[in-house]
């Protein structure tokens, strides 16, 4: 049995409180205790926008089917890396393992953009768009789409990994403008929650830096 609680990593925002919370906050609250015996940070910062984190919940619903859940968490995991989000990569690492999308040491060969993650052509392309879109999508043209065409990928397919992607942006970068605390995720070892972790401080060089000078 997992202890219960709320961390009480401080925060800017006042969020909501445990014994207080009603409706989808209530929901979003027990969901964490249920799963962890804990209510993440980031749980508490989104419930203060409980409606938005309602609707960001039926977009990813939106998402998910027509891609995949292997297709959606490679291109939230390509997102994650290149923004450098620690809460996205520890808890959607987790969540590729417990879907046995990879074992360890394939996601970390993947984080680390390392050979070994068994990855094919397709897997590969959605990575990158991922990526591409979260640190210079003003620069992408019909050419990165065109990679996921010829990767076997329909209009609706390649329209919605754009979409898995910028919901990741979405979410990542408004965790990161609130400064909310990266937590402990239980259930990953000690070896791939730091593989995780240090591939959120190799991030891809901000715009204008790409190119190397």
């Amino acid at each position: 049995m997992h202890p219960t609680h709320v961390l009480e990593a401080s925060m800017i925002v006042t969020t909501p409180a445990l014994d207080t919370a009603t409706g989808h906050v209530a929901d979003m609250y027990s969901a964490d205790l249920r799963e962890d015996g804990l209510v993440y940070g980031h749980t508490r910062a989104m419930a203060v926008n409980p409606e938005a984190h309602q609707a960001f919940e039926t977009l990813v619903r939106a998402i998910v089917p027509s891609i995949g859940l292997r297709t959606y968490e490679l291109a939230t995991l390509g997102a994650a890396r290149a923004i450098g989000s620690q809460h996205c990569l520890l808890a959607h690492g987790r969540k590729t393992l417990r879907a046995g999308l990879f074992d360890e040491d394939e996601l970390a060969h993947l984080v680390r953009d390392e050979p070994g993650s068994g990855l094919d052509d397709a897997d590969l392309a959605v990575l990158e768009f991922a990526e591409k879109l979260s640190t210079d999508a003003a620069a992408m043209t019909d050419a990165d789409a065109q990679r996921l065409r010829d990767a076997g990928f329909s209009d609706r397919q390649i329209v919605d990994i754009a979409l898995a992607a910028g919901v990741r942006n979405y979410f990542s970068r408004a965790l990161q403008a609130l400064a909310v605390p990266v937590d402990d995720v239980p259930g990953l070892s000690p070896a791939i929650a730091t593989a995780l972790r240090e591939a959120a401080q190799r991030t891809t060089p901000p715009v204008g830096d790409i190119s190397g000078g």
